[in-house]
């Protein structure tokens, strides 16, 4: 089973900013945008500039057609305030290359993502792992995994352990003891 993963490593995530920020700042924004959000790769690629003028990105989401409200953190607003600056409302945040205003493809922001974990020698990075890792790192952070899961509007904790990687840990850590 080949299930992308979380970020687990602050240092390498870390890395993984100063990286993206120095080379691409589209692609840091969006790699800001899933880390500090949580959001779906697919409501981070409909995102325009009105939509980041404040404080709170507010949304429905594609996949379930529900409202959204997610508070940017620190770091994303400073980095959104410098990206958008000058830019029309109307612009895609993550724009395309191709045509006059088209955010990039979901396949596009996989090859991205995928190049990034080439760069830093990751396997079963994708898309989602943008996600997972805000989860995983919330989840250390505050320990709460009922909150968690509302945020990720997930039916059941035992989803949100599994979908975040700490089911994982915990039966690596299991395996790692035994000496029988």
């Amino acid at each position: 089973m080949n299930v992308v993963q979380p970020i687990r490593d602050k240092v390498l995530l870390q890395d993984m900013k100063d990286f993206l920020k120095q080379n691409n700042e589209r692609n840091y924004i969006m790699f800001l945008l899933g880390i500090h959000t949580g959001l779906r790769i697919s409501d981070i690629l409909r995102l325009r500039v009105r939509d980041v003028l404040g404080w709170d990105i507010v949304l429905k989401e594609q996949k379930t057609g529900k409202p959204k409200e997610v508070k940017m953190s620190n770091e994303l607003k400073r980095a959104m305030r410098n990206f958008v600056k000058d830019k029309p409302k109307s612009e895609y945040l993550i724009k395309s290359r191709n045509g006059k205003n088209k955010p990039i493809t979901r396949g596009m922001a996989y090859v991205i993502l995928s190049q990034l974990a080439e760069e830093f020698g990751l396997e079963r990075i994708g898309t989602h792992s943008l996600r997972k890792t805000y989860g995983y790192n919330h989840y250390k952070k505050f320990n709460d995994i009922a909150a968690l899961q509302g945020v990720l509007n997930h039916t059941d904790q035992r989803e949100t352990l599994i979908y975040i990687g700490i089911t994982q840990d915990e039966n690596n850590k299991m395996q790692g003891k035994i000496d029988w």
